[in-house]
């Protein structure tokens, strides 16, 4: 199979304090899964079954709601998912480091800035940083969709993503979005980011 749902990469309450347990099983096998499973159905006995989803995301303007709905809840949570860890926070090191000190004076300035998107995204939608013509760039996108589909405004190679849907927060934070994405700077894993912003690079 060409898609498949993948296991989170750690327990549920790998998190705490910053993300609750019960936050993360409901997101995890309801949200994620239920998006997952409509995906799947949206594009069953169709040649988008053996399509990649990047393949898919770069024609869904062309595509049903439910295959750009689903498809982009789908691959936006694996990312979300994977840009966290139970030992993550501090500062970025290395080449991504540099860059991020370089495009945007300092990571501290850096990270207000993302935190403005994600607080600024109106309604339900996702924080993201991207890779475009081999620099990075700051973005948000509405619902589901993400930089990798044609209909969004600014395009590019996503390497980190912030869920900004209130069910990503609500059962701890209710409607205190900043206080979330304060949190959240505690648990991202910048190991992944710095490999996906190499592969992205290359």
């Amino acid at each position: 199979m060409v898609h498949q749902f993948p296991d989170l990469p750690y327990a549920y309450d790998a998190l705490e304090p910053y993300i609750d347990a019960k936050t993360m099983e409901v997101h995890y096998s309801k949200h994620h899964r239920t998006y997952f499973d409509k995906f799947c159905a949206a594009i069953k006995d169709s040649e988008l079954e053996q399509q990649s989803l990047r393949r898919i995301f770069a024609n869904i303007s062309s595509l049903a709601p439910a295959v750009r709905n689903n498809g982009g809840g789908y691959y936006n949570h694996v990312l979300y998912w994977n840009c966290m860890a139970p030992n993550g926070g501090g500062v970025p090191s290395g080449e991504l480091g540099r860059a991020i000190e370089e495009t945007f004076g300092s990571f501290a300035e850096f990270q207000q800035q993302f935190s403005d998107a994600a607080i600024n995204t109106f309604g339900s939608g996702f924080a993201w940083l991207i890779v475009k013509d081999n620099q990075l760039v700051i973005t948000s996108t509405s619902n589901q969709d993400n930089p990798l589909m044609d209909v969004a405004a600014i395009q590019g190679e996503p390497i980190l993503a912030l869920d900004v849907w209130e069910h990503a927060y609500y059962i701890s934070y209710q409607n205190r979005r900043p206080d979330y994405i304060d949190a959240w700077w505690n648990v991202v894993n910048w190991e992944a980011v710095a490999e996906n912003y190499h592969q992205a690079l290359s």
